[in-house]
């Protein structure tokens, strides 16, 4: 009976250390995953030590980029998050061809664009509330060319039906004059963008008329802006 006894107190013990480790295995993984799972969020405070390289054109307001042609770099703050990922993953993979964007990007790990994109999101305040509505009717002229844009961009051009698609309202019009006329580019190494869906769109566009198109989203109320930043912080 006594053997009995000394079997069935070490087979607890046993248990009872069994339990303590696997209950300490599995606090020590969910620790771990939580600190993984951290540093892959986005974080706007991290990126705002992430972005001397882009406050040299995009923190200067009207600052003009040359290539391929003279115009002002875009407004970037106020942009969803997803489409600045987005769009600086494109550069650098080579999808979106400018070379000193390619330069910019390829520097930049997954977790950096994550950080640059959210700090850009919230940087600064729009100049007033965003009309639900277009405060400037589409011009006649343009109403068929631009009948299907409203279906991403929002009706307002403001509030688009995905993060990963831009707002245009109120952006620089020789930059979106730029960044329309890239979609019709094909086989040039260094200028171009890929996106099956805009080069359906641009390419049956007139120079003119896209530079008609880029005025008019230039014009309306939006939530994009321009945030001056000092080059050293």
């Amino acid at each position: 009976m006594a053997a009995l006894h000394t079997r069935a107190r070490k087979y607890c013990l046993l248990r009872i250390n069994k339990d303590e480790t696997m209950t300490r295995t599995l606090t020590l993984l969910l620790a771990l995953a939580g600190v993984f799972s951290t540093a892959h969020a986005q974080d706007a405070q991290r990126g705002s030590t992430k972005v001397q390289m882009c406050i040299g054109c995009h923190g200067i307001v009207g600052y003009q980029g040359d290539f391929p042609q003279v115009y002002k770099v875009p407004k970037i703050a106020g942009q969803d998050a997803k489409y600045i990922a987005g769009a600086l993953t494109a550069y650098r993979a080579g999808d979106r061809k400018h070379p000193t964007m390619h330069s910019v990007a390829s520097s930049l790990t997954d977790q950096d664009i994550a950080d640059v994109a959210a700090y850009y999101s919230q940087l600064g305040k729009p100049d007033g509330p965003v009309p639900d509505a277009l405060d400037k009717p589409i011009p006649e002229n343009l109403r068929t060319a631009m009948a299907t844009c409203v279906a991403c961009h929002g009706v307002n051009f403001s509030n688009p039906t995905d993060g990963t698609i831009p707002r245009l309202a109120g952006q620089y019009p020789d930059y979106l004059t730029v960044a329309l006329r890239s979609y019709k580019v094909e086989g040039n190494p260094h200028y171009g963008r890929a996106n099956a869906v805009m080069g359906a769109m641009a390419k049956p566009l007139k120079d003119e008329t896209i530079a008609e198109i880029a005025d008019y989203l230039a014009r309306l109320p939006g939530d994009l802006r321009t945030v001056p930043q000092p080059k050293f912080k």
